[in-house]
């Protein structure tokens, strides 16, 4: 049996949400049990929800300045610390609270999934024997357990530090920093690595002793790989177990139906991905268990015998309750990640009023996977938000581009020593100039035009509706990444009428032609395919001999893949969804096959 730590008993968490919707998540849902992830992107804004909440709690406040010798990982530990702290006293307070009707702990309780302990909770308040009663919430009280508060590295978001002009070691990078701040903290929680693999950011990791088991076999931190299929999570899976470092979680998230950054795959569907796990995960455990044992021996670690635990665990697009529970029935997934539901839960992610009723009035045609990101990933973005607006009007106003606040996506070196973020003014309006001078084609240079001008300031805009909500920056221009599933819902909900809604007791209003969640995967694949064919032609993003046909392939057979499973899927209407998948296989092989055609 694998070792693990207690933990609630809750079956779905909420991923991280841009760098300000989950900043404080962890206060708003840990003490009921319900696991959250922070971004690490931002220290300034991470630095100014620390002194917010500090003031709120009663806790002593002293700045770390950027002219700190760590300014970066000492923000970061300072906050997880705080947050450590102040979770620990909401949780000691609800288990000390009554078991009466609106109190904390029968809050906790009555948000808990059908399970082991909920049936303990239920036969307590149908005991009528006081003496009874009182043994059983006295078991029970301890029980109440937190969710996990864990915090998220886009792997690959490492920008270099520079003071003075000149540039800092490899240690103060962005990524390297933001792992250091986890690493020193008192957190018993998980980093979840986005975005790609950091061999540099991953070998780091080693150098935290909180990674390793204790005596007990037990890790105080632990590592969670958001993965796009299973070929990625063996290859960093072994990265990792080879330097004695076992990755407890395989997060796998849906190339494109999901908020924030898409990482679309070539074709690869959410379902044939999940399936793969499903038959391989005992093989994946035991083959990096091995791997695993001799990275500890080799340095001179306490060797576990017994694997540790290996979850695996899904999200993007989930929708409804009967979705969710096909995910882990099917896919025995250990829990689901429901995001963009959750911004539109005041009680659980922060939104100031007007960008949250903007997010209750969006439809599909507002939600655009856009160019925005400087970090050249398609994102997911609320075309009518303070920061889309924002960048529009300096456009108008031939001043395009954004003042470069935080300097976390420097990355552009064309032309500066230090790098620059493409977002940046001084960037745009160089690159503008150059593509006039460039020999492109018109198309060309509309498209490049367009594509420079897209990019917005991304790392300080996602944390504008925390900043207006807590009256820190009442002027800022907030971005919004939900995914394109925000168009199903159009109220705002308590957390319980959510929780509520994820397990099946009582059902949110839903659009009515909301189309189930893999067959949104699949149109949104057709759509980017076809997007990616138009460039290819353009000759500004030109694909290998052989890709779309792989691409054709993997998309044909996970819809055929989908047929074959519809008998066994929770489906209003099997016959709708079956005609749905004729559709876009159709389209998909009218698509592709002409452009096959073209690359022979």
């Amino acid at each position: 049996m694998s070792k693990s730590t207690v933990r609630s008993e809750h079956t779905f968490h909420i991923p991280v949400m841009g760098t300000g919707f989950t900043i404080d998540t962890p206060l708003r849902v840990a003490k009921y049990g319900i696991s959250s992830a922070i971004s690490l992107v931002d220290d300034s804004l991470i630095e100014q929800i620390r002194k917010y909440h500090c003031e709120q709690h009663g806790e002593a406040y002293e700045e770390i300045p950027s002219s700190d010798d760590d300014p970066r990982a000492n923000r970061i530990t300072a906050y997880l610390n705080l947050l450590d702290r102040l979770v620990a006293r909401q949780v000691k307070k609800l288990q000390a609270s009554p078991f009466e009707p609106g109190s904390e702990i029968t809050k906790y309780f009555e948000l808990l999934p059908d399970s082991a302990l909920k049936q303990k909770y239920l036969e307590m308040l149908s005991c009528n024997n006081f003496g009874e009663k009182a043994r059983l919430q006295e078991q029970l009280r301890p029980a109440a357990v937190p969710g996990s508060i864990d915090v998220n590295i886009m792997s690959k978001g490492d920008s270099n530090a520079y003071r003075d002009g000149k540039k800092r070691p490899q240690k103060y990078s962005d990524a390297m920093a933001a792992l250091r701040g986890f690493g020193s903290s008192t957190l018993k929680g998980s980093i979840v690595f986005s975005a790609g693999m950091n061999p540099h950011l991953y070998s780091y990791v080693a150098e935290f002793d909180d990674f390793f088991p204790d005596e007990d076999g037990l890790l105080k931190k632990k590592i969670i790989l958001k993965v796009s299929d299973y070929r990625s999570a063996v290859i960093q899976g072994k990265f990792f177990a080879k330097r004695g470092l076992w990755v407890s979680e395989y997060r796998i998230e849906s190339g494109l139906n999901c908020g924030g950054h898409a990482f679309a795959t070539k074709g690869l569907l959410m379902g044939p991905i999940l399936e793969e796990f499903k038959q391989k995960k005992t093989e994946l455990r035991d083959q990096l268990h091995r791997m695993y044992t001799k990275g500890l021996k080799a340095i001179g670690r306490k060797v576990i015998n017994e694997p540790l635990e290996t979850l695996i665990t899904a999200q993007g697009g989930i929708g409804t309750p009967e979705e969710n529970d096909f995910l882990r029935k099917r896919y025995n997934v250990d829990s689901t990640g429901w995001g963009t539901p959750f911004m539109l839960v005041p009680e659980a992610v922060c939104l100031d009023d007007e960008h949250l009723g903007k997010l209750l009035k969006a439809t599909e045609e507002d939600v655009i996977l856009s160019d925005n990101s400087p970090f050249g990933l398609p994102f997911w973005n609320l075309k009518n938000s303070g920061s889309e607006n924002a960048r529009r009007s300096r456009i108008e106003q031939d001043t395009p581009g954004s003042v470069c606040r935080k300097t976390h996506v420097r990355f552009n070196s064309e032309f500066t020593e230090i790098p620059i973020c493409t977002a940046s003014r001084n960037y745009q309006r160089r690159k503008l100039k150059q593509i006039e001078n460039d020999g492109l084609t018109e198309e060309q240079r509309l498209w490049f035009g367009e594509h420079v001008l897209a990019k917005s300031c991304i790392c300080h805009d996602l944390g504008g509706c925390i900043t207006i909500k807590y009256g820190i920056d009442p002027d800022a221009s907030p971005a919004l990444c939900p995914g394109p599933g925000i168009a199903d819902f159009s109220k705002a909900a308590t957390l319980k009428e959510m929780v509520d809604h994820i397990y099946g007791r009582k059902s949110l209003p839903l659009r009515g032609d909301r189309k189930q969640m893999f067959l949104k995967e699949i149109e949104l694949y057709v759509d980017y395919v076809r997007q990616e064919i138009k460039l290819h032609r353009m000759k500004i993003v030109p694909r290998p001999d052989g890709y779309f046909a792989g691409v054709k392939e993997s998309l044909l057979n996970g819809i055929d893949y989908y047929k074959n499973i519809a008998g066994d899927m929770p489906l209003e209407n099997d016959e709708k969804f079956l005609d749905e998948l004729k559709l876009q296989r159709k389209e998909a092989e009218i698509i592709l096959s002409v452009e096959e055609e073209e690359q022979v």
